[in-house]
């Protein structure tokens, strides 16, 4: 069994639950806003401007990073679903901008029921 742990862009959470539901992946945990970055450098008003080939954006860049808003999403699932998972997300999230989230894939000892305290695999 697997943690599959992704942060995601928060516009992206209603598609990425119908997406994962649609391939069999019904059973998730979702945090509500969370506030992140990765290593670059951003602000999204600077960067539509530098999209926009303004070059006074890029004076305004700064090496400052902001936090932007996101979903954090925990999804337990046996191993042959991990690839199934983690494909599924990339295909809905990724787009050709910085900021599309992470994917950590982790060991998950055991899980519990804890209405009928079943335990293993079969609860996923």
């Amino acid at each position: 069994m697997k943690m599959v742990l992704a942060i995601i862009r928060i516009d992206k959470m209603n598609a990425t639950k119908r997406a994962l539901t649609a391939a069999g992946i019904t059973s998730m945990t979702a945090t509500g806003k969370v506030f992140g970055r990765g290593k670059g450098f951003w602000d999204a008003q600077v960067l539509e401007g530098a999209k926009q080939d303004m070059p006074e954006a890029l004076t305004h860049l700064g090496k400052e990073p902001r936090l932007r808003p996101q979903r954090v999403l925990n999804i337990a699932v046996s191993d042959h679903n991990v690839q199934l998972t983690i494909d599924t997300i990339i295909e809905v999230n990724q787009t050709p901008a910085p900021g599309d989230g992470k994917i950590f894939v982790l060991p998950l000892d055991d899980t519990y029921r804890v209405r009928t305290g079943e335990t293993g695999t079969t609860i996923l």
